[in-house]
């Protein structure tokens, strides 16, 4: 074959490779200064310790001046080119150690299963992953930096980590075989260690509408590790009816848009729609959406996967703009669904946010002039409950609109009257007598007429 037919072999695999680069983070340099318990790099005449109990290589690129050093029982110390240690007393600055020794952090509180461990290589602006995303997929290849020293606990061990490639000191592993004698060589025990396991998939994805990730037997633990820093709990979503996407450890405010597609859709093709016809919008700066394939719900019947798009606000306190570009998404795929290969979308959105704040477009208004409803018939009921009681205790008696002529269909309430030397009504019954409060019977018995009645009853 030719070098043109070459070629031409490269970019038709190119074209059918769909995999992200996932490059690994943390370091166990020492000159970063997040790794020791002060956060700045030994002094000059410090007192250096590495934990006696963990191994580790440790990648040294510049020269220090120490007191002394206390090495771990099994590790290395990696010098780059006019890097050293010399031993000094004091040096220049007296009160180096005046905090205690540098102390070397734990070497192994990096985990391949936090997502903050990760950064996914020319990653568009605007766009986003989920949180089972984030750590390396199936398809992935896999990047330690060359130009770094590293070490990585390698997770639970409930099931191996799979990706399509790693590349880790200048070498690139395609091959199970290579990756599990290079992990279990000195070099591959300093940096991989753990009960799990890593897994090559050489198989990449072909499917120009994307591959599912292959992380959700993992979520609980890749949700464990993102959460440890905030006390393994999700803070809470500062709106109302707060959505869960998948793949997503926490709530979060915003809406997801799910597209069922056709053997057509180009998952990268509508990325890039993205980005120039909706996310490029000075509207829309504050918006970010993630667009992968996830499976699809168990009682669906069209597919076993399909699009799911999640738009999110960078502002906690969004006005509604996530609802928004989902509407226009949804009006775009309803308008271009052939072209696009998109059959149909759905819309999910979360509610107002938490707090009082306004909602976008009528529907706010219509959440607002409910609740305000909802809370004059709670008062009306209250009020009507406490009229009742007030009725059945005796505080309270209903006046009739009645004439004189009308019947009586109650209970009489009169008395006999002196004056006019008949009765009108009959005698109060006992228990109604007693009822009467301190005022009243203070007022009937301090007229001389119903005074004289009340001697000639007594």
């Amino acid at each position: 074959m030719g070098a043109a037919g070459r070629l031409l072999l490269w970019l038709q695999l190119c074209a059918l490779t769909r995999a992200a680069y996932k490059v690994w983070l943390p370091n166990t340099d020492f000159e970063t200064a997040a790794n020791w318990n002060q956060n700045r790099t030994p002094c000059a005449g410090g007192a250096v310790q590495f934990p006696a109990d963990k191994a580790a290589s440790v990648l040294v690129r510049e020269s220090h001046a120490v007191s002394q050093v206390l090495l771990p029982l099994d590790g290395e110390l990696v010098l780059a080119s006019g890097a050293g240690f010399s031993a000094a007393g004091d040096g220049p600055h007296p009160d180096c150690n005046a905090g205690g020794p540098w102390l070397f952090r734990n070497p192994d509180r990096f985990s391949w299963l936090d997502p903050h461990s990760w950064h996914t290589r020319d990653e568009a602006r605007g766009l986003f992953s989920v949180d089972a995303e984030r750590v390396p997929c199936r398809h992935d290849d896999v990047l330690f930096p060359p130009n770094a020293s590293f070490r990585v606990e390698l997770g639970p061990g409930a099931s191996p980590a799979r990706i399509r490639t790693l590349s880790a000191l200048g070498q690139t592993f395609t091959r199970d075989g290579d990756l599990a004698a290079f992990l279990a060589s000195r070099e591959g025990r300093l940096r991989f260690h753990g009960p799990g396991a890593l897994s090559l998939d050489s198989e990449a994805c072909a499917d120009r509408s994307g591959c599912v990730c292959g992380n959700a037997e993992a979520l609980p633990w890749i949700c464990a590790a993102l959460l440890r820093p905030v006390g393994g709990r999700c803070p809470p979503a500062a709106c109302h009816s707060a959505l869960r996407p998948l793949g997503q450890c926490c709530d979060l405010c915003g809406a997801i848009v799910s597209l069922a597609h056709g053997p057509t859709f180009d998952l990268e093709r509508y990325r890039a729609r993205l980005q120039d016809l909706f996310l490029a919008l000075p509207e829309n700066q504050g918006l970010q959406v993630a667009a992968s394939k996830v499976p699809r719900a168990p009682e669906a019947r069209t597919a076993d996967a399909e699009i799911q798009l999640v738009v999110v606000e960078t502002a906690r306190d969004g006005a509604g703009g996530a609802e928004r570009l989902a509407r226009a998404l949804v009006a775009d795929a309803t308008e271009h669904g052939e072209a696009l290969g998109v059959l149909s979308a759905t819309l999910r959105h979360s509610g107002a946010p938490v707090g009082g704040g306004d909602s976008a477009g009528p529907e706010g208004l219509g959440s607002r002039a409910g609740l305000a409803v909802g809370v004059g018939v709670a008062v009306l009921l209250v009020l009507l409950g406490a009229l009742l009681l007030l009725h059945r205790a005796g505080r309270l008696r209903w006046m009739s609109r009645q004439g004189p002529e009308s019947a009586p269909t109650e209970l009489p309430l009169g008395f006999r009257n002196p004056i006019f030397g008949q009765e009108t009504s009959p005698e109060l019954p006992p228990p109604l007598a007693l009822e009467l409060d301190i005022d009243a019977r203070q007022s009937y018995f301090a007229n001389p007429l119903f005074a004289a009645q009340a001697e000639a009853e007594a």
